[in-house]
């Protein structure tokens, strides 16, 4: 027997001319891409508009390789964490996150992870395989109906801050932009949507060359190279010089600002001299920091900073006029916080 192809890895175009191929109209492609993506059906018996016989010889020659959602858990501050099941077995963690004024989806880009970064529990799983555009997608449909279902609105913003390093998997990452971004799609905003890196230069400068729409976020937590390495070793293949310099061509070629991101730990990089080399980092593109909590994955190896610590960053970066924010972490209790996301369920 030959392997059904899962049909949402072709193109509308793709579509239209299978369809010509056998002896049917080619707007008949056009109905299925709609179903597929701005319906987001998962059979193709639910496909009304379309003859039975047409839909058998499309269940006869494709498989729709949805997502399901194998556990879902709820924190006490309304956060969602949902265990994806993915057509193969294996499994993946989305989260849906709500304040007052928006919802956000954290999606997943790969199962486990390529990077080494120490704190976070998804590294210590290595990367399994990336996800598939529809994967990504699927992943952002759930949280939205999440959203209207508990929380009585629509999905207002998407982060690539799930399992896995994006620009690792930049070709699916971006095609599932496309597609979340589309008309024919979710026909959400390419501003509501931000891909985070570990800082990958040369994909940095990729996406910069693409002049991609959506926000640029950096996983940066030191500027000083040695300190980096400590706590990414990959820094010794990327290291600061180089991804200041795709910072710099990114901004010369999208006009947008960064976020970095940056946790800040007890014994690590809490010194006055960790401040400084920030203030410095922060001088060569415009930015903004976010101060993230802390949130152990168990060993010990890593403790929050002391409140001092805090607030020392945040005076020096105000009184250099960087823009600060501290970032308290939701979902804490259900292991759903930023660096916790490792299947433990």
């Amino acid at each position: 027997m030959t392997k059904k192809k899962d049909i949402r890895a072709l193109t509308k175009e793709q579509l239209r001319d299978f369809f010509v191929e056998n002896g049917d109209k080619a707007f008949r492609g056009n109905q299925v891409y709609e179903w597929l993506w701005s319906k987001s059906l998962h059979t193709f018996e639910a496909m009304t508009n379309i003859s039975k016989e047409t839909r058998e010889m499309l269940e006869e020659n494709f498989v729709i390789n949805h997502i399901k959602v194998d556990s879902m858990q709820k924190s006490k501050d309304g956060t969602i964490k949902n265990g994806i099941k993915l057509h193969d077995g294996l499994v993946v963690e989305s989260v849906l996150i709500p304040t007052p004024k928006r919802t956000t989806a954290c999606v997943s880009s790969q199962v486990g992870c390529s990077l080494d970064c120490k704190f976070c529990a998804t590294a210590r799983l290595k990367r399994m395989r990336n996800l598939n555009p529809d994967e990504i997608y699927d992943q952002v449909v759930v949280i939205d109906k999440q959203s209207r279902l508990y929380h009585n609105k629509k999905l207002t913003n998407i982060v690539f801050m799930g399992m896995g390093e994006p620009l690792m998997n930049y070709k699916n990452v971006l095609k599932s932009i496309e597609m979340i971004t589309s008309p024919e799609g979710l026909g959400m905003s390419s501003k509501r949507i931000t891909v985070s890196t570990s800082g990958v230069p040369k994909m940095i400068k990729k996406m910069a060359d693409e002049e991609v729409k959506f926000n640029l976020a950096v996983s940066l937590h030191s500027a000083i190279d040695e300190v980096r390495t400590s706590i990414m070793p990959f820094n010794t293949t990327f290291p600061l010089a180089d991804l200041r310099e795709s910072l710099e061509y990114w901004y010369e070629k999208t006009k947008r600002a960064i976020t970095y991101e940056y946790i800040v730990w007890g014994g690590i990089n809490d010194r006055k001299e960790d401040i400084k080399a920030l203030v410095e980092f922060c001088k060569y593109v415009p930015c903004k920091i976010n101060l993230i909590e802390y949130n152990p994955i168990d060993d010990g190896e890593f403790q929050q900073a002391s409140a001092s610590a805090i607030n020392n960053y945040i005076s020096n970066l105000e009184m250099n006029d960087i823009t600060v924010n501290v970032r308290r972490s939701r979902g804490k209790d259900i292991d759903a916080a930023c660096g916790q996301l490792a299947n433990k369920a």
